[in-house]
């Protein structure tokens, strides 16, 4: 079976995402629309993974590809197929569930809290996490919530930070799959988001993150998701 990651710039790859889709014994199929790459046609059941980028969901019209990914995940969604996105790829979910996104109320770069709602730690799948633990982020704006979607988990500077829109569909405005390989190309191409704020770290505490940890949780989350996908999706 294929894992089909969607990628919106060269430095911001899949991460840590990759190492547990090959462990899964999937097979990694990457696509950049940005580079002109078609997207794929999708076999039931076959996770799809949309990863962030530069790019401003809150007018994605300006990137014709980004209007063609939309309409494309539309179809796909309308039949619950299994998505994951993270950061603009939480934000094109919902935009193609009808959700408009919205600008976060803090602006954060680098690591710290995400703490769970009531229903977050009711949450098959975030079972046997802590409560509150710290997490990477790089964002200004936060997913639009369309009807039915459940807040699993929060932030001091964001109220949207991992989002069910089904159970076979989640979004993570934050970054578990964050490496230090990945931290130092956002660091090359993206330094000057690290302006003074609340919740901005500087690019030595960015670089000594724990990114270890954030990748197992991401792991356990990623697990008990694609454990019931059987279960929760419809055949295409």
């Amino acid at each position: 079976m294929k894992c089909h990651i969607i990628l919106h710039a060269d430095f911001e790859p899949a991460g840590a995402i990759v190492p547990w889709a090959k462990h899964k014994k999937l097979s990694v199929e990457l696509y950049r629309p940005y580079a002109g790459d078609e997207l794929p046609e999708i076999h039931a059941n076959e996770p799809v993974i949309v990863m962030g980028g530069p790019q401003n969901a809150k007018d994605y019209q300006q990137y014709p590809y980004l209007v063609k990914e939309v309409e494309w995940m539309k179809k796909l969604l309308k039949k619950n197929h299994p998505f994951i996105g993270v950061c603009l790829g939480a934000q094109l979910i919902a935009e193609s569930l009808g959700a408009k996104t919205e600008k976060s109320p803090e602006k954060e770069v680098g690591t710290f809290n995400l703490s769970l709602t009531e229903e977050g730690k009711r949450h098959p799948y975030l079972q046997h996490l802590p409560d509150s633990f710290p997490v990477f982020h790089w964002h200004n704006d936060m997913p639009g919530l369309p009807n039915g979607a459940e807040i699993l988990a929060t932030s001091e500077g964001c109220p949207r930070q991992i989002i069910e829109f089904s159970p076979s569909i989640l979004g993570f405005q934050c970054h578990f799959e964050m490496t230090p390989s990945v931290a130092k190309g956002l660091l090359e191409h993206a330094k000057e988001d690290l302006t003074a704020g609340r919740f901005i770290n500087n690019a030595q505490q960015i670089l000594t993150s724990d990114f270890t940890q954030m990748n197992l949780w991401l792991f356990h989350i990623l697990d008990h998701w694609y454990a019931q996908l059987d279960e929760v999706s419809h055949i295409l």
